[in-house]
């Protein structure tokens, strides 16, 4: 009887390192190509990873809240995809945490075009003035704050997040002081603070 609970528990470990194993870690996932499936999110590809060798050196995250209805992010992506350098970005999260994924990563759609905040009111802005624009930063839109510009994000996009912005950060080695508000860098609308309590998550939750 005991030998026969320790081959069950030895078998046990066996297939659960094997899985592991098999498994490839989130950073390694993050620096393929293709459409590959990330543990945790529910991911639209609108447009395909290409090789990371050859994407855009991208150096900042900056995270954007658009005013539209629930169910507006697959329409604001379609439309990106249709046309990459629109007025748009990258990625879209839904209300329900559905991400698409828009442009091809080489391609550089056009947001945060100013980046002309330099009062400090958030962070140290002499290292964002004139610097973290489109140019330079993959754009993330959450959808779903309308008519009320002052909500915040669903669970399930704060759920979503949560691993979307490793994901970022591991394929473009951007480092985590580098994640920014809109209104941390220009200057918004005055009725709510846009991306502030996205930004500040991803930095509160750390490495």
């Amino acid at each position: 009887m005991i030998f026969r609970l320790i081959a069950t528990a030895l078998f046990a470990i066996a297939l659960f390192t094997s899985a592991s194993a098999q498994t490839p870690d989130l950073a390694t996932i993050a620096r393929s190509s293709g459409t590959p499936d990330i543990p945790g999110l529910k991911m639209v590809w609108l447009s395909p990873w290409g090789d990371v060798a050859k994407a855009h050196p991208w150096r900042n995250i900056i995270v954007h809240q658009t005013e539209g209805p629930v169910g507006s992010a697959r329409g604001g992506a379609e439309a990106q995809f249709r046309i990459p350098t629109r007025r748009g970005v990258m990625v879209w999260v839904e209300t329900d945490g559905t991400v698409y994924w828009a442009v091809a990563d080489h391609l550089v759609p056009t947001h945060t075009d100013g980046a002309d905040r330099n009062d400090n009111k958030y962070i140290d802005n002499g290292k964002t003035y004139h610097q973290v624009n489109k140019d330079t930063s993959i754009g993330v839109e959450f959808a779903g704050n309308y008519p009320d510009v002052t909500r915040g994000p669903t669970d399930a996009q704060v759920a979503a997040w949560r691993i979307l912005v490793k994901v970022l950060r591991a394929r473009y080695d951007i480092p985590l002081d580098r994640v920014y508000a809109h209104n941390w860098i220009d200057f918004k609308d005055a009725r709510y603070c846009e991306g502030c309590a996205l930004a500040k998550m991803a930095r509160e939750w750390g490495e």
